[in-house]
């Protein structure tokens, strides 16, 4: 028995000393491909150290109370009651899209307020960004008092469509957004499950519209490419990882 024992612990002894297999090099560079065309065609719209390809709707604001921490787009809101310019106002792309997947991640405040605004015509007859682009509402649902209002809960396009199935984190914790425009076809997805889905310019479209906030506001919801808007609600937000693949 001691011999067996001894045996079995010189071959143990050896075998430990052997090189450790990492797997089939083939396998590896399969794995690094994948991972390469999973990004592939993906475009940064923040690069995590600068506001560069960004600017305040309507220049209304200098956009200092948009600032850059620790590789987060962050919100910080002003406490004086008056000023020349607003600090803040609604940081908004310097390029248009038009059919494209946007993804970013987002985290709020306690108690706070803000969207992405997508479909936004910068001109002077429209005062803000919301009078022409959709929402996909950021919000603390417990403790801000929009979360008591259906279709004006986080995920939900706001106003109009509420959430399939409410999927957003506590307040603190980062959120995945993805809005996904393909012609009239548009899909909110938040944590990884798809929340809303609809058709738009279609007559349930426009009835939908008529019914809204927003049916005195000629030109809402009814463009085809626009800018995108991340909304200053005069609440701390905070946005990274914000990227863009055109469709």
């Amino acid at each position: 028995m001691k011999l067996l024992i001894t045996v079995a612990l010189a071959s143990l002894m050896f075998n430990s000393n052997l090189p450790v297999s990492h797997g089939n090099t083939s396998t590896k560079k399969q794995l690094a491909s994948n991972e390469a065309n999973k990004f592939k065609g993906w475009q940064s719209l923040f690069d995590g150290k600068s506001k560069k390809g960004w600017h305040i709707y309507g220049n209304e604001g200098d956009g200092t109370a948009w600032q850059v921490q620790d590789g987060a787009l962050t919100l910080i809101p002003s406490t004086a009651k008056t000023s020349a310019l607003r600090p803040g106002g609604d940081i908004t792309t310097d390029a248009v899209y038009t059919n494209y997947h946007l993804a970013l991640d987002w985290k709020i405040s306690e108690g706070g307020n803000s969207g992405i605004i997508f479909g936004v015509q910068e001109e002077a007859k429209y005062p803000q960004s919301y009078f022409t682009g959709l929402e996909m509402q950021v919000l603390d649902n417990d403790k801000h008092s929009d979360g008591q209002i259906i279709k004006h809960r986080a995920g939900d396009l706001y106003d109009l469509i509420s959430c399939k199935r409410e999927t957003v984190k506590p307040v603190g914790e980062w959120n995945h957004a993805e809005i996904i425009i393909k012609d009239d076809a548009l899909t909110l997805i938040l944590n990884g499950e798809t929340v809303v889905t609809t058709t738009r310019w279609n007559d349930d479209w426009n009835k939908m519209i008529a019914g809204s906030k927003f049916a005195k506001m000629p030109g809402f919801g009814s463009f085809k490419s626009g800018h995108i808007s991340l909304q200053d609600h005069g609440n701390q937000v905070w946005y990274k990882n914000i990227k863009i693949k055109e469709l």
